[in-house]
């Protein structure tokens, strides 16, 4: 393989909905581009792309695939991400290191919800976008429905470049705008013939032609002067200003093409090639590079995928991770596609590689020249919106599971692993249900573990609604010196401005504050706790223990042991023993006693709510209101954004335990939901009961 320098390289990566044939265009393309001389199918299980055994298996994209193509001395690097959301984390990998991407539609459907998606992401990340249209050779090809979508969901900036002459199961010809050439192909394999635009296409080749160019002249001076001054623009110049529209997120160009016959690639990879943006690294700056995916493969061990952000990587290069100061040497330096690795002497700046055994070669890691001090941050991914409890079937696999879920996390970070010490459990969070079930089927075939997945407990909170008044004494005699201590306290909902006057013992009493501790509790929510204590009933030295004594109740609340907030303490008298005193008699007596004034204060249940965005198709928007209303969700604002229905509701978290897979089943997978932690609400008065018998009938049980 040669080398190729910064100017030369172009990095984009395909998205686009699930079945729109992203993998079948990637194949096509490494034809196009010499690196394979054989095209494979996603039926016969030999992609280049999709290698892994679970893609293989499952007849689809699951991990983002980094490959490349050699085309007229520009070499193009590839990124296949996957299109279902429960992957998305393999396109958001590509959108850090891709200059611009490729969105490919399926001639059948059109703009799916999918789709739609993939453009949204793409703009909030400002990346340029062409759009090749795909399985244009289907029977269901529809190119004026295909047409009306686009339209809808990219409104004027989309710029036609070709058009089909027959879709459908004949489709063999495309009419060329940019070269004014009608390109007949006679074959599955890319072969065509260039002939003159046949006589019933031409007016309209016209008029198109006239579009493209006052649309490439608009964002070049020079050029839009030319074009009012000759009416026209050469085809250089063409690419010249649609080269400015597309590295603005102003244009997308639409390509026609059936991947499966290798019709029209060629023609993609030529306008790539001549109108996509060039990396913007500095070839000249000290050697870095970013790790945007790592993975481990048989007979090869960790394998670190990177682009190089500047400078030139080669074989023996020492380079550090700017965080932790871990130091790395470069063994061998591979280009990669798929699962080939050819070995290369230099990568230059903007291009694409990957190297073997690192020691800490993670996603998202940045390893640059010592000293330098070069950071390329993080990965920004989605947030999860799928969780689950997991657990070894065996107990003493519990340690091998936890190292597993370590690695499986390190190769996919949106797979996100964390223990709850509140909820005494391990909870895996994923985008969908889908790859979660990745996750165990790797547990079970590659470790050799048998796990259960099992809903998660809630995190509800603890608060009061009411003041309440409780004493309680701790006495305690062993023999020798006892345990003495005697706390009067008051409790009551920390909210609105600070009230020291309170009914206590039947009597109007004005309390006196004379020191204070308020603290933003961990788990969200404070505490204030006040001493009022006067005529030295209770030693100040004595107010720490009763804090503790309280802060150690409110971590396993009264009603069903979650965590308690939002309380105000008033201690304001108490009893010691001159002797006997300690601070454990405080502590307990503190506990014991805000224990019992928690219970008597209107008591009250709080349940994580979450802010849900759904994006449907309209004929499925009763079925998703329906059962949002269901799952005692509030609906919110309703709306349409280019066809789709958007509906916004707060759901409680304990009501969306597989959401995504039954929104799946509702809308027939095309719907796409997001959601977001928003806050903590009463839950309602059969739901508090329920919970409170479950956690009764559990504490007896235990």
């Amino acid at each position: 393989m040669k080398e190729y320098s910064t100017k030369d390289i172009r990095n984009v990566v395909l998205v686009g909905s699930t079945k729109s044939g992203k993998t079948t265009l990637a194949e096509a393309m490494l034809y196009e581009g010499k690196v394979i001389d054989r095209r494979g199918t996603i039926e016969d299980k030999n992609t280049v792309s999709d290698n892994d055994e679970l893609e293989k298996l499952n007849q689809r994209s699951i991990y983002a695939t980094p490959l490349y193509a050699e085309f007229k001395d520009t070499k193009i690097n590839i990124i296949d991400a996957p299109g279902a959301d429960d992957f998305i984390g393999g396109a958001y990998s590509a959108f850090k290191v891709c200059e611009s991407g490729i969105l490919v539609i399926n001639a059948q459907q059109g703009v799916e919800v999918g789709t739609e998606n993939f453009i949204r992401r793409t703009e909030d990340k400002k990346l340029p976008l062409f759009i090749a249209i795909n399985q244009l050779d289907s029977e269901k090809a529809d190119w004026d429905n295909i047409q009306a979508s686009i339209k809808e969901a990219l409104g004027g900036k989309v710029v036609y470049t070709q058009f089909p002459t027959n879709p459908g199961t004949s489709f063999d010809g495309i009419v060329d705008i940019l070269s004014m050439k009608y390109y007949h192909f006679t074959d599955a394999n890319g072969k065509f013939e260039e002939k003159d635009i046949p006589a019933e296409f031409a007016d309209r080749a016209e008029e198109m032609r006239a579009e493209l160019i006052e649309k490439a002249a608009e964002f070049d001076d020079a050029l839009m002067e030319k074009f009012f001054a000759e009416g026209t623009l050469s085809e250089a110049e063409i690419h010249q200003g649609l080269s400015i529209g597309v590295k603005n997120c102003e244009l997308y160009p639409v390509f026609c093409v059936s991947a499966k016959k290798d019709i029209g690639v060629a023609k993609l990879l030529d306008f790539v090639k001549n109108v996509a943006p060039a990396p913007a690294c500095k070839a000249d700056g000290p050697a870095s590079l970013f790790i945007y995916k790592n993975d481990v493969e048989p007979h090869l061990g960790e394998v670190s995928f990177f682009k190089v952000m500047s400078g030139n990587i080669t074989s023996g290069l020492d380079l550090e991770d700017p965080v932790s100061g871990n130091k790395e040497r470069f063994s061998a330096v591979y280009a990669v596609a798929g699962s080939k690795k050819d070995p290369v002497n230099v990568l230059h700046a903007g291009d694409f590689g990957c190297v073997v055994k690192l020691k800490n070669g993670k996603s998202g890691v940045t390893l640059s020249q010592p000293g330098s001090g070069i950071d390329y941050g993080k990965i920004d991914y989605p947030a999860p919106k799928y969780r689950c409890a997991i657990k070894a079937k065996v107990q003493q696999d519990e340690q091998k599971l936890g190292d597993a879920l370590k690695k499986i996390s390190s190769q996919d970070p949106t797979v996100v692993v964390e223990y709850s010490k509140e909820l005494r459990q391990t909870i895996l969070n994923g985008n969908g249900e889908q790859q979660i079930n990745i996750v165990k089927w790797r547990l079970n075939n590659e470790f050799g573990l048998e796990v259960e997945l099992f809903a998660p407990k809630v995190p509800y909170r603890e608060t009061i609604t009411k003041v309440a008044c409780a004493q309680y004494r701790h006495k305690k005699q062993s023999g020798g010196a006892g345990q003495f201590g005697e706390v009067h306290l008051l409790v009551c909902p920390a909210e609105g401005e600070l009230n020291t006057k309170f009914m206590i013992n039947g009597k109007e009493t004005q309390l006196n504050i004379k020191t204070q501790d308020i603290t933003e509790l961990e788990w969200g929510g404070k505490l204030e706790f006040y001493n009022c204590v006067v005529g030295g009933a209770i030693d100040l030295g004595f107010m720490p223990a009763i804090l503790k004594g309280i802060k150690e109740r409110m971590v396993e609340g009264p009603l069903t042991g979650s965590y308690a907030r939002d309380i105000r303490v008033f201690v304001y008298d108490g009893k010691m023993h001159p002797v006997d005193s300690k601070e454990i008699a405080f502590i307990i007596a503190g506990r014991n006693a805000f224990r019992e004034a928690f219970r008597n204060a209107g008591p009250k249940i709080l349940e994580p709510i979450y802010n849900v965005e759904v994006m449907t198709p309209s004929e499925y928007q009763g079925a998703v209101m329906s059962d949002l209303q269901n799952r005692r969700g509030m609906l919110g604002d309703m709306g349409a954004d280019k066809g789709f229905a958007i509906l916004k509701a707060r759901v409680p978290l304990a009501e969306l335990y597989r959401y995504s897979t039954t929104l799946s089943s509702l809308t027939a997978g095309s719907a796409t939901f997001t959601m977001e932690f928003a806050d903590y609400q009463p839950v309602p008065g059969d739901v508090q009961s329920k919970l409170l018998a479950e956690y009764a009938a559990q504490d007896t049980e235990d």
